[in-house]
């Protein structure tokens, strides 16, 4: 693909064979009009600039796109790499087409404090761009797809980054959306860039035993054919071996070698029907022997990209496994080009009364209107980024209400995510769960095919922050999120006052020099709040931090002020950096911010462990008294503001800690040995321990346990949630 030099009759001549009705003058025009733009720019390869959007129209007329994004394929970088402007794309070839270019291209006019936040800007505003018009993003990914084939000629630091970006998230976006053809294509190139040694010795590795193993799959192939047409069963019948980086993910995460993966090539049978899938199944189950467990019907539940077919691995001779997957012709065109097919579907479709554009609304894309609304709230670009990696990332269990409605979920999912999917009510409302009809903690993660039941009261005094750091999908995160925002917001206000306060003392600008209104204003406009309080509610709450706010506010001051460029740079590198003097701990590995050895005393209401969010509360003679933050006394200490002081955890040194566990279950013989054997099996070290049974037979044991940090204390929890009959473990409170 890379080599041939495509032409503006290629695009034409392509979309010619996807359909009849097209409109060839209008390709043409868009097509001259870049020429002209574009002149005598070159690529890093030396190559006239116009091969790269031809080379991205290209790639969507061969997935069945429409004249309309063709055409803004064509045009897609002249608003933001000539002097043409947005009016003039309207003015030329009016909004439909306009607004997609627009969608594209990259923000350019705007002050960011940080890279990280105008990359962020960048992607939030391709999201907003594809809740209005879904084809905004195949553009992109098509560019993304003809930029990676031509990765070549850029220096090997970009390689690098354009790599790990596609590989982060271009290729997850691609498998949301269902293009499969485009995110193996782009995984592979990463992957060469990537790991460039791997990549080579993975090629000369297949290469070698490739004729061996075409022979195997062609002898499998002519036996199924044969079969098939006994049954009448009219199929076709072909084998293409898997794609470079899902052998390589494999080798890596079952930390095998090549010769110990069998299953290299896949074969895929298409027939005409649903029923013709489940016949050709029958066949090859008559034939090869399945593997257990390796077993997946997504035509009866497709995945939320759309995806269906019937995925098996079965037994050839000599015990040696290999793939099928069978589905329909229509099934094939969705699982090759997911969106895309669907949107070519409703161009199919059109019948001269107005075209239709797959918009968010769709019920398809329900996890992108969830994303859209997630990213809505969040400031903060290191977040931003991480949630919508984790958020495209698709990899997800199927589970059932009682009543057996499926829903589908992110792997490691618990009855929290559950709850919030079917609706925030019950989600602020729930006080327990079922899975599979028996009493599990909330934060179990579900497995596939479970029935999980949520128990819910009135009197639940709603979500906990603690949930936050359990649960998997976004739209549970964002809903308990909202919940707090909305019930703690006058003292989230107080807080974000008194954080933007503690800022400002800490950089030496006064409060009344750098709190004006021709400073605020644009600072409100940048980060999208009506007011003041709206700021500090949001500072307070930890969608954004104080140093965010006071580096936009002075980008303004320094305009008026005149300061030197490098002066306000260093200030807001400091900000943003925030690193202190090195400051030795205490004895019990806190550092006091400002203090150097300061008496510290881990207070026993909480028992605080490294990696908790702690506080730290001046005592009368009694130095420091350090308590978790979600610590039932900590709002009795917040009315003496002035006795609460900056702690944090010091990384260098190793301590241990006493913590006291609570764990229930349902009461039997040999339970309490297998409680102390457990938690003998970990680095920790049980101190003491009392077990009591209530008259339900409910067994309630309390242990002491001395631990290094958070980290491990996790361990022993996950660990005493998997012994038998436990179904409740909760650090003390």
């Amino acid at each position: 693909m890379e080599n041939k030099e495509i032409t503006i009759q290629d695009v034409i001549n392509k979309r010619r064979e996807k359909t009849r009705r097209f409109d060839s003058k209008l390709i043409m025009r868009a097509y001259e009009y870049a020429i002209g733009k574009h002149g005598e720019q070159l690529r890093k390869s030396g190559e006239p600039y116009i091969i790269h959007p031809l080379n991205v129209a290209y790639i969507l007329a061969e997935i069945g796109l429409d004249d309309a994004t063709i055409c803004a394929a064509l045009l897609h970088d002249v608003v933001e790499d000539t002097e043409v402007t947005n009016e003039n794309i309207i003015k030329e070839f009016g909004q439909e087409i306009a607004e997609m270019v627009a969608g594209v291209t990259k923000l350019g006019t705007m002050q960011f404090t940080t890279v990280e936040e105008m990359q962020v800007e960048d992607y939030r505003k391709m999201f907003l761009a594809m809740g209005k018009d879904i084809r905004v993003i195949l553009i992109k990914l098509a560019d993304r797809l003809h930029n990676m084939r031509t990765l070549k000629y850029l220096k090997r630091d970009r390689q690098i980054a354009n790599a790990k970006e596609t590989m982060d998230l271009y290729a997850p976006l691609a498998n949301r959306l269902g293009l499969y053809s485009i995110k193996w294509e782009l995984e592979d190139l990463a992957f060469k860039y990537l790991y460039p040694e791997e990549y080579e010795e993975l090629v000369k590795g297949i290469d070698r035993k490739r004729e061996e193993r075409l022979k195997f799959i062609e002898k499998i192939m002519a036996d199924i054919r044969v079969e098939l047409k006994k049954q009448r069963i009219d199929a076709e019948v072909t084998g293409r071996a898997k794609h470079l980086y899902s052998i390589y993910r494999k080798m890596q995460r079952d930390n095998k070698t090549l010769d110990q993966i069998y299953d290299l090539f896949a074969l895929r049978i298409l027939v005409n029907s649903v029923k013709d899938c489940y016949a050709a199944l029958g066949v090859v189950h008559e034939l090869y022997s399945p593997m257990p467990g390796r077993f997946k019907d997504y035509i009866a539940v497709p995945k939320p990209n759309m995806y269906q077919s019937i995925h098996t691995t079965l037994l050839g001779e000599k015990g040696t496994p290999f793939e099928v997957q069978i589905r329909t012709w229509d099934m094939h065109k969705i699982a090759e080009y997911g969106i895309a097919a669907h949107w070519a579907y409703k161009e199919a479709n059109y019948l001269g009364r107005g075209k239709q554009v797959v918009k968010v609304g769709e019920d398809k894309l329900s996890w992108l209107r969830e994303t859209l609304e997630w990213q809505q709230d969040m400031q903060d670009p290191q977040q931003f980024l991480e949630t919508l990696k984790t958020e495209l990332f698709e990899d997800e269990v199927y589970v059932f209400t009682p009543k057996g409605a499926i829903k589908v979920l992110p792997r490691g999912a618990t009855p929290i995510d559950f709850a919030y999917s079917i609706h925030a009510e019950i989600g602020h409302h729930m006080v327990g769960a079922k899975i599979n009809s028996k009493m599990v903690p909330i934060i179990t993660p579900i497995k596939n095919g479970d029935i999980v039941e949520i128990l819910t009261s009135e009197n639940s005094k709603g979500p906990s922050m603690d949930w936050l750091k359990f649960i998997k999908s976004s739209q549970a995160r964002n809903k308990i999120m909202s919940w707090f925002k909305k019930e703690r917001k006058s003292e989230n206000i107080e807080k974000g006052k008194e954080l933007i306060e503690k800022e400002i003392k800490r950089i030496g600008v006064t409060h009344s020099d750098l709190f004006k209104n021709e400073y605020i204003t644009p600072m409100l406009d940048r980060y999208k709040y009506k007011d003041l309080d709206e700021m500090y509610a949001a500072v307070g709450f930890g969608a954004i931090s104080p140093v965010k706010i006071i580096a936009r506010m002075l980008i303004e001051y320094r305009k008026e002020h005149k300061e030197e460029e490098k002066d306000i740079e260093q200030k807001i590198e400091e900000l943003s950096n925030q690193k202190s003097k090195k400051i030795k701990p205490s004895s019990s590995g806190v550092i006091v911010k400002g203090i150097d050895n300061c008496l510290v005393k881990l207070s026993r209401c909480c028992s605080p462990l490294p990696g908790d969010e702690i506080i730290g509360y001046v005592t009368k003679g009694r130095g420091v008294s350090v308590h978790r933050k979600d610590c039932v006394n900590v709002k009795d200490l917040f009315k003496e503001e002035n006795r609460i002081i900056d702690v944090e955890w010091y990384n260098e040194e190793k301590s241990s800690y006493n913590v006291e566990i609570d764990i229930y279950a349902n009461d039997r013989n040999g339970l309490l040995a297998d409680i102390v054997k457990t938690i003998n099996e970990t680095k920790a070290h049980l101190i003491g321990v009392s077990a009591k049974a209530n008259k339900d037979r409910i067994a309630i044991t309390e242990v002491t346990v001395e631990v290094e940090n958070l980290e491990e204390l996790n361990k022993v929890i996950k660990n005493l949630r998997k012994v038998d009959s436990v179904y409740e473990v909760n650090r003390k409170k």
